[in-house]
Parts: C-alpha cells; sequence; structure tokens
C-alpha cells in the first residue's frame, strides 16, 4: 500500500529532505490508517518502512511526533491548495466554488491522508491539538469569509454562517472515505460536482 500513497502523495513529501524520514511518515500513514494510530506500534511501522525499530528512533522520538508530523502536512497542503485555488476568482460565488471544488479534489486524491487527519486528530496531546485545531480553524475562517461577502452582496443565502461551513467542510472531508480510484469517477470530477451543489444550496 505505501508505493500506492507514495504515487499518489508524492508531492506532499517532497519537503521533507531525509529520504528515511519519508519512508517512515508513508509507513506510519499507511499504519494508521490500517489499524489506527493507538493500535498501530512502531514496529509495524519501522516493518512496512523496511527498516529496523531502533530506526524509527533515529528521526522521531515516538510514533507520535508521526502522527504530528502527518496532521501538520496534511492540514497546511488542503489549505494552500484551497487558497491557491481561489485567488484567480474575482466574485465570492467563484471563489467558494473554487474553494469547494479544490477542497473536495484534494481529499479524494489523497484519500488515506484525509482519513487519517479526520479521524486521529483526538489522539493528538493538548499542545499539539492546538497547533492543528489553529490550522482547521484558519480554514473555516477562509471560507466564512466568502460567505458573508456573498450574502452581503446579496449573491447568496446564508441563514447560518457556522452550521453552512461545517456542512461545506464535512462535504469534502467525507470525499476520503468513500472515494476509491477504481470507481469511474476522477477527483476532480467529484471538486465539480460538490462546487456545483454547494452553489445551488446558497442561492
Amino acid at each position: 500500500m505505501q508505493d500506492g500513497i507514495a504515487r499518489r502523495d508524492a508531492d506532499l513529501w517532497a519537503h521533507v529532505e531525509s529520504e528515511s524520514s519519508r519512508r517512515l511518515l508513508l509507513a506510519a500513514l499507511d499504519a494508521f490508517a490500517d489499524r489506527g494510530f493507538e493500535a498501530a506500534t512502531t514496529r509495524d511501522i519501522s516493518r512496512r518502512a523496511g527498516m529496523s525499530p531502533a530506526a524509527v528512533y533515529v528521526h522521531y522520538r515516538s510514533k507520535l511526533d508521526l502522527l504530528s508530523e502527518i496532521m501538520r502536512i496534511g492540514h497546511e497542503a488542503v489549505l494552500a491548495e484551497a487558497r491557491d485555488a481561489m485567488d484567480g476568482q474575482q466574485s465570492p460565488a467563484g471563489r467558494i466554488a473554487a474553494f469547494v471544488e479544490a477542497f473536495s479534489s484534494w481529499h479524494a486524491r489523497h484519500a488515506t491522508l484525509g482519513q487519517v487527519t479526520a479521524h486521529e486528530l483526538r489522539a493528538l496531546p493538548p499542545e499539539r491539538f492546538a497547533e492543528i485545531l489553529e490550522l482547521r480553524r484558519t480554514t473555516e475562517r477562509l471560507l466564512a469569509a466568502e460567505l458573508e461577502a456573498g450574502a452581503e452582496r446579496g449573491e447568496l443565502h446564508v441563514g447560518d454562517l457556522t452550521g453552512t461551513v461545517r456542512a461545506i467542510l464535512s462535504l469534502g472531508v467525507d470525499s476520503a472515505r468513500w472515494y476509491r480510484p477504481h470507481r469511474g469517477v476522477d477527483p476532480e470530477e467529484i471538486g465539480r460536482l460538490h462546487a456545483d451543489l454547494v452553489l445551488r444550496m446558497l442561492r
């Protein structure tokens, strides 16, 4: 499974300078997706990476450090992709559509990473939880600002801002749960569909 993850997510790990660190992160991602953070062991992670158990501790102090890094990389990557997609749009509606398309397609394209970042947040201790939570809040604020702008201009109807933000983000995050490449639809199609659905709901 790790080879498949590596091919799909290669761009996300390019900044990790050490090849051994990259292998361990991918192996940990694989293990956390398969077994969950609590059940996964450093021995299992090292085996998946093709390394000795002792090698894990050369690069990471614990499996918690691996999870924290995976969480940070995933949340920063999807936020950056959404921001980049919005940059070329002028209207709030256009920016929301771009956000949704990027957010949903990212979660389908990086489904394994999306599942782990969605389901293992509570495994983090308070200080690391707070760091990731702030990245989530930044993503929420980015979307909320455009929804407010669209409502103020009369382009969109937003009855409950907080509820609308949660619904839109949940739609995208859930793509990571059900998407599989063999199902005959690509991530970009999912993103476009979700963008269209969201705009229809808001008008």
